[in-house]
């Protein structure tokens, strides 16, 4: 009996002592060297890691596959997306450890507060870290006038100066083994220019031209379907953007396009893509167009003057048209009458979709210190994710046309007082200057980019 006492209690002390620990430490090992799950949190701060798992392309060509190897045993060197995505995490860290500790950074030239920010000292963190950090590549293939080169002057003229400044910024690199991300420099503006066909509605010629670019550019670099475009990037401010890159499904779904055209019902999505302000600068620069009188001497309640483009323009025309001495809707000024000067004597100004949801309106009005009125539907705003939109402007929905008066009215004095102000310094990020300046829209429109980019953990998909 005492042996086989002494005999039990031995299987219990093994079982205990020795088997539970190995299964334990066998159980913290496999979730140790688990990828990290998707996951999302309200900050466009705290990272969404997303690994690319998806096969490379048929068309893709094949690759010699590593010997599989032991996760922590003779690993060799690190990739080079490896490398990339090493010092992004350290990044994030960086980020979220001054969220954490409410820590305030410095910074000798301007350092982000007030009520326009949503969480300005993650912001003013990330975009120190975007500056020290950021490396963009740029193709250089294709060839001009439909790659890299588009108009800096009229209505889309955002586009080429942006195109343009990206060239030359100090953000791009020669190297793209070091680079973050890799901008796609084909100017929808210029395609549409040079290859569509009036009274042909046809979009395949547009979107043959985007695919024949893209084949160009995967045939001849192993990045794109590295990681099948998910850290590639394009800029269009012409309406057909979204809908030339639909031509390229990768493009489409994977990518991060900058567009004006920032409508969520034509496949916008605000996780992915940057929304990026349509800025008109009549003479190529802001000359003449900043600036403007305070809130006391504004002795017009609303203004818009502007064709009728669709629908919403259309019930802003029949609803208040030459109405109302203090609802100045026309679709053409009377003479003598200054457009610019309208926008300083006004307290509000609507800036409406047309046929598409981009107007310039919105910027002017920031320009020359009028409070914007959006009366758009489905308009993901840019920088939202930065800028908190409703202690600068006003949102009216296209049915309350019929109410805009009285919902602008029924804003206290001093809540427009502070709407105006606070416009007055949100104006610095759509700004437009050359060369560029800290915080301007050019570096706002990169800081977009750098979020999007740090909020994605990528693998290599031939690895995978």
């Amino acid at each position: 009996m005492a042996d086989s006492s002494s005999s039990s209690s031995s299987s219990s002390k093994l079982v205990y002592f020795v088997i539970f620990p190995l299964i334990f430490l066998f159980g913290l090992v496999i979730i140790l060297n688990q990828k990290p799950s998707s996951w999302l949190s309200s900050s466009p701060y705290v990272i969404l890691k997303k690994g690319v798992g998806a096969p490379p392309p048929a068309t893709a060509p094949e690759v010699d596959q590593p010997p599989a190897m032991m996760e922590n045993e003779d690993r060799k060197e690190l990739s080079d997306l490896e490398k990339v995505e090493a010092s992004l995490a350290r990044a994030r860290a960086t980020i979220q450890e001054a969220r954490r500790n409410n820590e305030t950074s410095y910074d000798s030239e301007y350092v982000p507060t007030g009520p326009m920010y949503r969480d300005p000292i993650s912001f003013h963190r990330s975009y120190l870290e975007m500056e020290n950090l950021f490396k963009i590549y740029v193709y250089e293939d294709g060839e001009p006038p439909l790659f890299h080169y588009s108009k800096s002057l009229g209505i889309l003229g955002i586009e080429g100066i942006l195109i343009h400044q990206l060239e030359i910024s100090r953000f791009r690199t020669g190297d793209p083994r070091q680079a973050h991300v890799y901008f796609v420099p084909m100017s929808m503006q210029s395609i549409a220019t040079y290859a569509y066909e009036r009274n042909n509605r046809a979009w395949s010629p547009l979107q043959n031209i985007a695919r024949d670019y893209v084949n160009l550019i995967a045939t001849k670099y192993p990045y794109w379907n590295r990681t099948l475009a998910h850290d590639h990037f394009i800029l269009a401010c012409h309406d057909w953007g979204p809908t030339i890159s639909h031509g390229v499904p990768h493009l489409y779904k994977n990518s991060i396009r900058v567009l004006c055209n920032a409508n969520t019902t034509e496949g916008f999505k605000p996780s992915t893509d940057v929304s990026m302000p349509e800025i008109y600068l009549p003479d190529g620069t802001m000359d003449g167009l900043i600036g403007g009188p305070g809130p006391s001497e504004r002795s017009v309640l609303v203004f818009y003057a502007g064709g009728i483009h669709g629908d919403i323009r259309q019930a802003l025309m029949d609803q208040w048209k030459d109405k109302d001495p203090d609802v100045r809707i026309h679709e053409y000024l009377p003479k003598n009458v200054s457009y610019y000067g309208m926008f300083r004597k006004s307290k509000y100004c609507i800036c409406p979709s047309g046929w598409e949801v981009a107007s310039p309106r919105m910027v002017e009005a920031l320009y020359m210190g009028c409070v914007p009125v959006l009366l758009k539907n489905h308009y993901a705003k840019p920088f939202d994710d930065v800028l908190d939109w409703g202690t600068f402007s006003v949102d009216v929905g296209v049915n309350e046309i019929a109410d805009l008066k009285k919902i602008l009215t029924a804003i206290p004095a001093g809540k427009y007082m502070e709407m105006q102000r606070v416009g007055v310094l949100v104006r610095r990020h759509f700004e437009v200057n050359f060369p560029p300046k800290r915080f301007d829209v050019f570096h706002m429109i990169l800081h977009s980019v750098w979020l999007r980019r740090i909020n994605i953990q990528l693998n290599d998909a031939h690895e995978t």
